[in-house]
């Protein structure tokens, strides 16, 4: 008797987790993207093939040169955000492969050290990279780990181009699957067409990367960082991708298909609702209005921030200025920075914030004698924000008068970084004070008043100190960020302790509390501009403790209004008490739940 026919094995439904970027749900099978693997061996080489190494390194750097203009050209093809958000960065790109510092190192290390290009652009990259990077990765934003991956792909570029390898390429991929890739670069972004991929997931990546900016503009469903994604999925499997929630399913179930269809439905219904929204105000069921603003750390972010329907910008970080350059921005430069976030909104408010650099975020790309060079061994309580800034007087006084210009175009708030104690704030508006008198004798335009004068709270200290503060502060802004490292003693960006950190943890909450009872009392405002303020589930919490001004990045305002306009502040306050008196972040999120 025969053995019946063995039945086709069926692949197990599994489930992977990333960082949500692009909201939206992708149904498709996957599709890979391959780059070709860089494998260059390191070789010394004679004083004679000097020369010739130095030749093979020129030619490279012209092609590269040449293909970064080509794929600037290219960028007329796509949305018109998205060429704001890649244009500044291929130019930047175009420029250090000039006559930059890094290129002038790579052309030493070949003559002085008689080493092969390849080898050159190899150590001299990595070397840049790490100077710029730190000891450490920052603990308020990744400026310091993009600069890095920026002068790492410039090196990527060059050796393929030393070595003939080609380039990975999106266009004879098929239409309709989900990209899955190890790692996307914007440059790499800058090449998808939106309408050839259902969604986009990457194994390497975070929120607050240059490629997460370029894949909100393009507007793909997406994910980043989905641990175990190489390793998992396989070509054409069937998966389905959740921009929102952040899950990759992989051979799903029949049962999961028609969910995701469903939710496909929804997210359309509810996109289309959404641009309705732009035109709404941001106010509760029962008329208490929540004030929504967006988060700039970047120029080229500035026409999302302009088209996400905020009303001003809550938080200008300020540190790209003074990264990976040979001089410290002069006050001419900075000014016109400031000027342009300032007439690109139009009236509505931007909140500049002080250079907030310390040993985590200095680079070696400073190059100047005021910033100092040296690593600390614990960069997060080092010289740091406004410590830095008053102890290098010359540093701040310029950015202040840079400040003070832009302010004459529109209206514009100071604020304050790593405060913690009333002295810092004094000795600041004396600076200021200082610097609009220098201003003024010169006859240099500026506002009728001087800007209002603001500190983030962002330790503890400023926390249990926001009565005396808010004597001297026209507002404060809460960065939960920071808050939550300092009060938990975690840093979010080590592995091992990660899962402690938590910014609903009633500790940082009760500190949150604390700062907004004595806003509400010396009668200033109050805004959040954490991570936290762009979490849909948690505005009624933030509403309940009296939090009425927020801010985010420009991606998330709708969602934030959206919520906003579906929440009763009267039941938000029986929340907010629960959760002050929670036993841990556990219990809060149940709550939220």
């Amino acid at each position: 008797m025969s053995n019946p026919p063995a039945r086709p094995r069926t692949r197990r439904q599994s489930r992977l987790s990333g960082t949500p970027i692009v909201a939206g749900i992708g149904i498709g099978p996957v599709t890979f993207a391959d780059e070709p693997a860089l494998a260059v061996a390191r070789q010394k080489i004679a004083a004679t093939d000097i020369a010739s190494e130095l030749h093979q390194f020129e030619a490279a750097a012209a092609q590269s040169r040449r293909q970064l203009s080509k794929l600037s050209a290219r960028l007329a093809g796509l949305p018109e955000t998205a060429q704001a958000e890649i244009s500044p960065l291929i130019d930047a790109h175009i420029h250090m492969l000039g006559n930059s510092r890094l290129m002038r190192a790579i052309r030493a290390a070949i003559a002085e050290r008689l080493i092969s290009a390849t080898t050159a652009v190899i150590d001299v990259t990595e070397d840049h990279a790490q100077a710029v990077q730190g000891a450490r990765r920052s603990t308020d934003d990744g400026a310091a780990t993009r600069q890095a991956d920026e002068i790492r792909d410039i090196g990527r570029r060059l050796l393929r181009n030393l070595t003939r390898l080609p380039f990975r390429s999106f266009a004879d991929l098929p239409h309709g699957g989900v990209l899955v890739v190890e790692r996307l670069r914007p440059a790499d972004a800058a090449l998808i067409n939106p309408a050839q991929f259902a969604g986009i997931a990457t194994e390497e990546g975070s929120a607050d990367d240059h490629t997460a900016v370029m894949l909100r503009a393009i507007g793909v469903p997406a994910l980043l960082g989905v641990a175990g994604l190489m390793a998992t999925a396989r070509q054409n499997a069937i998966v389905i991708l959740d921009g929102e929630a952040g899950t990759l399913i992989i051979n799903p179930s029949p049962a999961s298909l028609d969910e995701a269809a469903r939710l496909r439905m929804a997210f359309a219904r509810a996109q289309h609702s959404l641009a309705r929204l732009r035109r709404l105000a941001s106010e509760t069921i029962d008329h208490v209005t929540i004030e929504l603003q967006a988060n700039l750390e970047l120029p080229f972010e500035l026409p999302m921030v302009a088209q996400s329907g905020a009303t001003g910008i809550g938080l200008m970080r300020t540190e790209f200025l003074f990264m990976n350059q040979d001089t410290i921005p002069d006050e001419d430069r900075q000014f016109a920075t400031y000027r342009e976030a300032v007439l690109a909104m139009d009236g509505d408010p931007v909140t500049i914030r002080l250079l907030d650099w310390g040993g985590d975020k200095q680079s070696d790309g400073s190059g100047a004698e005021l910033i100092p060079s040296s690593h600390e061994a614990n960069p997060a309580l080092g010289l740091r924000g406004v410590r830095l800034l008053l102890q290098y007087p010359v540093l701040l006084d310029h950015q202040l008068a840079a400040i003070l210009r832009a302010a004459a175009f529109g209206p514009v708030r100071i604020m304050i970084p790593m405060v913690s104690c009333l002295t810092e704030l004094i000795e600041v508006r004396a600076a200021m004070n200082r610097v609009w008198r220098r201003l003024e004798s010169a006859q240099v335009r500026l506002p009728r008043e001087a800007p209002p004068l603001g500190v983030m709270i962002e330790t503890p200290a400023a926390a249990l100190n926001a009565a005396i503060l808010a004597r001297e502060a026209a507002f404060f802004a809460i960065g939960t960020n920071d808050l939550t490292m300092y009060t938990l003693a975690v840093d979010r960006a080590v592995a091992s302790t990660h899962a402690l950190y938590d910014p609903l943890d009633p500790a940082v909450l009760r500190l949150i509390a604390m700062t907004i009872a004595a806003a509400r009392v010396a009668g200033i405002p109050v805004s959040l501009c954490g991570e936290l303020a762009s979490r849909t589930s948690t505005v009624p919490l933030l509403i309940g403790l009296g939090l009425r001004q927020l801010s985010m990045h420009g991606g998330a305002v709708l969602r934030i209004k959206r919520q906003v306009r579906a929440t009763d502040s009267r039941l938000c306050v029986n929340l907010a008490e629960a959760a002050l008196a929670a036993s841990g972040a556990a219990a809060v999120h149940a709550l939220l739940a």
